[in-house]
């Protein structure tokens, strides 16, 4: 097979003409072409429908090397000038139909769904070519072709939004809802003349985009309360578009919030930057933002229970929009709220938007800064961590992101804190701590109990093991899995997709820490035997549904580690696994297992 890819790449790039430097396109399209359209001796498919179960199209197929044409959006474009660049096709997008072609203009690979082909005047290795080989700016195969395509897919969506009319217009639109100068008119996409009140009722069923959240109360008002909080977080202005300035899309993203017993407690509409389109050193410098670890929410628990408080939890509303951007970021107008007089205007961000690559490092500056002014100091092993000492009082929080949990041994110190951080931020959902990250927590007078039945009852029904047949033990004994097992090779991201769903549960059952350790191995190639090996662990879990970590109310806080190694265990390499686990008094803190 790599034989009759190089031969074809040979072929193409000689009966076009196109230089040897693009070999690795020419490759790549021979791959492509093959999976489309091979077909072995005694079998009707071709790898791709083996692989996907479907006839594949090969309408969009062209000839390797042809001249074709796309649109040049440059908008500092003369009234004569081409509104055309004469491209290079060489070959196809892996992630959509998009075409691939080299730019001479631009001297780079770019990708585009608009592209005529001149199919007609194709004319074998008279193609001229000329001065590609010399320039400088172009790399065979360079990382960055792939980040073009985002961009050029961006611009394609907003080619065809441009072509496509208004839908709707209300006139009177309510002023709370007006963002500019209210003289100047709003243009809003909402279906409902009316909307002077809103059903109490939740809706259980997100829309798709824009239209169809138009046509219910629900998420009407779910988007107006998101718009209202950007108007008082001062987030944008509206100004004239730049020339010479990255301008990103928008979009709004739609969700149910759910409750531990799966019921919506809130519909929630939120505004996204497309950040994908965003160019590093001129949009964004750092992103990294740290979160808070899983230990140390154990940890904090555990304590908890020694001190004898409670836990509470605050969700912080719009959490990104709270963050002071440094880079100069221009955005469209937010679908359905455009302004009439000044449609070619577009937003600049003063503070940053949910999307955005920097959103949750200048969200976590912001708040990092704040808590600093407020007396509180970090913890050594978690940067999320935060500790506030006056006199003999402590108070203690831990922030993943917009939810913090947070608890002191004098409730009047967390009233306090809690008054002062919803005057600084919007917050919701204030009260006692019972569901955070996935992990159910049920807070007595005895201690603290942490499990994940709910999202154990999921995994167990998406992977068809709800009714299976419990086990004692979550791995046969003496069980020796191999990468040289002979037998049936399995579908990857089924098995891959098992591990992960696995893996989420280590915040509550160490007891299948090793058994996943083990079957996670062997993920690049797996077997009939390994995906036996997991779905053993699955039966182990549904006997073992309600189990979880019982952190008491005791007195005792000394430190305990115990470790184990087994003795060259693994059957390929001969290498160890080795285990530990971390207590304070008889609370199971921190626990891993690993080759």
């Amino acid at each position: 097979m790599n034989r009759t890819v190089q031969q074809m790449a040979r072929a193409m790039l000689d009966e076009s003409g196109t230089p040897a430097t693009f070999w690795g396109e020419a490759a790549f399209a021979a791959v492509v072409i093959l999976n489309k359209t091979n077909v072995r001796v005694n079998n009707t498919q071709t790898p791709y429908e083996i692989w996907y179960g479907e006839t594949p199209s090969v309408k969009h197929f062209k000839n390797f090397g042809s001249k074709c044409y796309i649109k040049n959006n440059d908008e500092q474009l003369g009234k004569l000038e081409p509104r055309a660049d004469e491209v290079i096709l060489l070959g196809y997008s892996p992630h959509s139909k998009a075409y691939k072609c080299y730019n001479k203009r631009l001297g780079r690979i770019v990708y585009s769904i608009d592209v005529v082909v001149d199919e007609k005047g194709y004319i074998p290795r008279q193609v001229n070519y000329e001065n590609i080989e010399e320039d400088e700016d172009y790399l065979p195969n360079q990382t960055n072709d792939e980040e073009e395509e985002p961009q050029e897919a961006l611009e394609e969506q907003i080619r065809i939004e441009e072509k496509t009319p208004s839908r709707y217009v209300k006139k009177n639109h309510p002023e709370s809802q007006i963002f500019g100068q209210k003289e100047a008119g709003v243009q809003t996409r909402r279906t409902t003349a009316e909307a002077s009140s809103y059903l109490a009722l939740l809706s259980s069923t997100k829309p798709q985009n824009v239209r169809e959240a138009c046509k219910d109360e629900c998420w009407v008002k779910a988007t107006d309360e998101e718009l209202e909080q950007i108007k008082k977080n001062n987030t944008w202005e509206l100004v004239p578009r730049p020339k010479d300035k990255n301008v990103i899309g928008t979009k709004w993203i739609f969700k149910n919030k759910l409750n531990e017993n799966g019921e919506v407690i809130r519909n929630k509409a939120r505004l996204v930057c497309k950040g994908y389109a965003q160019q590093e050193g001129t949009d964004f410098e750092e992103t990294f933002a740290p979160v808070a670890r899983l230990e140390a929410i154990q940890m904090f628990l555990a304590l908890s229970r020694f001190q004898k408080f409670k836990v509470f939890q605050m969700d912080v509303k719009s959490t990104f929009l709270n963050g002071d951007l440094e880079e100069e970021v221009y955005i469209e107008q937010p679908d359905g709220f455009i302004l009439w007089n000044d449609p070619n205007h577009v937003c600049r961000l003063k503070k940053a938007l949910y999307g955005l690559k920097q959103a949750p490092r200048a969200w976590y500056y912001r708040l990092d800064k704040y808590l600093h002014q407020q007396g509180f100091s970090k913890g050594s092993a978690d940067s999320n961590l935060y500790i506030k000492i006056e006199n003999d009082k402590l108070l203690i929080l831990v922030v993943y992101v917009d939810d913090i949990i947070f608890g002191s041994n004098e409730e009047a110190m967390s009233q306090s804190f809690a008054l002062m951080m919803q005057k600084e931020f919007e917050m919701s959902l204030l009260g006692e701590l019972t569901y955070f990250l996935g992990l159910q927590i049920q807070q007595n007078e005895g201690g603290i109990f942490l499990s994940q039945t709910k999202y154990l009852k999921q995994i167990l029904k998406k992977y068809g093991m709800e009714d299976s047949k419990p086990v004692c033990t979550p791995m046969v004994t003496g069980c020796s899995l191999s990468a040289n097992d002979e037998s049936t090779t399995v579908h990857q991201p089924t098995y891959i997709s098992m591990i992960g769903s696995l893996l989420y549960l280590k915040g509550t059952q160490p007891d299948i820490m090793h058994a996943v350790g083990i079957v996670g191995r062997f993920q690049a190639n797996r077997k009939g035997t390994h995906l036996q090996a997991v779905k053993r662990i699955f039966k182990y879990l549904q006997g073992t549904q309600n189990y979880g970590l019982w952190y008491p109310r005791d007195i005792d806080l000394t430190l305990h580690a115990y470790t184990y190694a087994d003795w060259a265990a693994s059957v390929d390499d001969r290498k160890s696994t080795s285990g530990d686990a971390f207590f304070i008094g008889s609370r199971l803190v921190s626990w891993f297992s690993k080759k």
